[in-house]
């Protein structure tokens, strides 16, 4: 009987749930992320990607793209985790195993559709985006094949919010013509490697002998790649380990010579690990810097921050305090960040810019864990000017940051500045809300949980 998997991906999940609660900004471009200079796009609605904007791009090149429409908001972990727990467990009401992949993805393969036609498996998937949407307000999509690579496949198919299902029958016909790189596990060197050869497309790769996949990019991965191009993807869909740690590290073709080519590394290997961190959901307290040297040895320091966090700016400046440079250690040909100590609680500490400031590391026989080895291996819209949010800050309040008032209920800053803090007054259930002005200093204007601007306080309190 065929074999059906499901990959879900809810659609443009961070900037849909600030849409859904801020409902003024629905139908325009957000970008949700970091303000600093080293600000990275965490989350793009798709009126933003009509620009060019993408998740992981840094912020500013997204706010040129963009141009004055787009409306930054600063992440709101605690809302995200909040209904990417309400989806799931919607999904786990009609599905008995989830391989939940990420905080917005995850594959399914429902025993009620084993055997099951292609129109069956459309219908089913319909009906579970559409309680999902009833439920929660929040868009998703929907792939179906005959295996992962399949399901992942149909779902980019599909978004944003619709359901692709391709037949066994249309497989093959729906794969070849693709570009190898939308290949599951074929990452820039695997691709360059298979560019080199004239293989640019997967049935390419399928068309190639046993013995060119070994010898062109190995036996194990190469195999692994060419069996996906051929259709074959027998993987178990099954719950996955909670990762202990989030890592990304670069080998590099000729070795690092130099403080600036080091720093640069370090850079690219934080930002890396922090897009996968943003996309796990969770804080981290420690991180570490790994070093392989040009002798294949491995230097590593460790550093645990006192609170969980997943702000860009003060863990890549923690990366930076572990640094070590060629005139210390000689030529580096590796270069790792990792993010570790995994919490979904995060802490808003009083004064970050503390924690964001970068500085040169410090003395080698500082109290670092320090570790070496020797491994070789829609509604109306509003008036643009009103959804202006400026980045200047007054007192305690900042852009985006939810707020109370007795009187007008909850809201969020567009803007601060000058004694003056503008608030607009809404949620999910409001729909676009008005702006008030206040002074700064005003006692009835105080911080709010973010969670109430999803008005989910019945579900929000059956779950404690």
């Amino acid at each position: 009987m065929q074999r059906w998997v499901l990959h879900i991906d809810m659609d443009a999940f961070f900037a849909s749930v600030e849409q859904l609660t801020r409902p003024t900004l629905e139908g325009r471009p957000v970008l949700v992320g970091g303000t600093s200079g080293r600000g990275v796009v965490a989350g793009a609605s798709y009126e933003a990607r009509v620009y060019g904007a993408h998740s992981a791009m840094p912020m500013y090149r997204a706010q040129q793209l963009v141009g004055l429409r787009a409306v930054v908001v600063q992440p709101r972990r605690v809302v995200y985790s909040a209904a990417s727990r309400r989806v799931f467990e919607i999904i786990a009401q009609h599905v008995e195993v989830i391989e939940q992949l990420s905080i917005d993805e995850a594959f399914m393969e429902p025993a009620a559709l084993e055997g099951a036609s292609a129109d069956e498996v459309k219908r089913w998937a319909d009906e579970l985006r559409a309680r999902i949407r009833e439920e929660t307000g929040l868009p998703c999509s929907i792939g179906a094949g005959s295996g992962k690579q399949f399901a992942k496949i149909g779902s980019g198919e599909a978004k944003p919010d619709g359901t692709f299902v391709i037949p066994a029958e249309r497989q093959l016909d729906m794969l070849h013509p693709l570009a190898v790189g939308k290949l599951w596990g074929v990452g820039p060197v695997t691709g360059a490697k298979l560019k080199s050869i004239g293989v640019e497309t997967i049935g390419q790769l399928a068309a190639m002998t046993r013995k060119e996949v070994e010898i062109s990019i190995g036996s194990v991965v190469g195999l692994q790649l060419w069996q996906l191009a051929r259709g074959i993807d027998d993987r178990e869909v099954a719950p996955r380990a909670i990762s202990k740690q989030i890592s990304t590290e670069h080998t590099y073709p000729k070795d690092l010579q130099t403080a600036p080519e080091v720093d640069a590394a370090i850079a690219r290997a934080a930002e890396g690990a922090h897009r996968r961190l943003l996309k796990d959901g969770r804080g981290a307290r420690t991180v570490t810097v790994k070093l392989r040297m040009a002798d294949f040895h491995i230097e590593s320091r460790s550093t645990t921050l006192p609170y969980a966090t997943d702000d860009a700016a003060v863990l890549t400046a923690a990366a930076f305090k572990l640094a070590r440079y060629p005139d210390e250690l000689g030529p580096i040909r590796l270069v790792g960040v990792s993010y570790s100590g995994l919490e979904n609680a995060r802490q808003d500490v009083l004064f970050p810019e503390l924690d964001r400031e970068i500085v040169r590391p410090a003395p080698a026989d500082t109290d670092y864990e320090n570790g070496i080895s020797d491994d070789t291996a829609p509604g109306p819209a509003a008036p643009l000017a009103t959804l202006t949010v400026e980045e200047e800050t007054d007192n305690h309040w900042h852009a985006t940051q939810d707020v109370y008032h007795p009187d007008y209920g909850h809201g969020w800053i567009q803007g601060a500045g000058h004694g003056v803090v503008s608030v607009r007054f809404e949620t999910r259930v409001t729909g676009p809300g008005r702006t008030k002005s206040f002074a700064a200093d005003d006692p009835a204007l105080v911080p709010a949980d973010p969670l109430d601007s999803l008005d989910w306080q019945d579900w929000l309190n059956s779950e404690s």
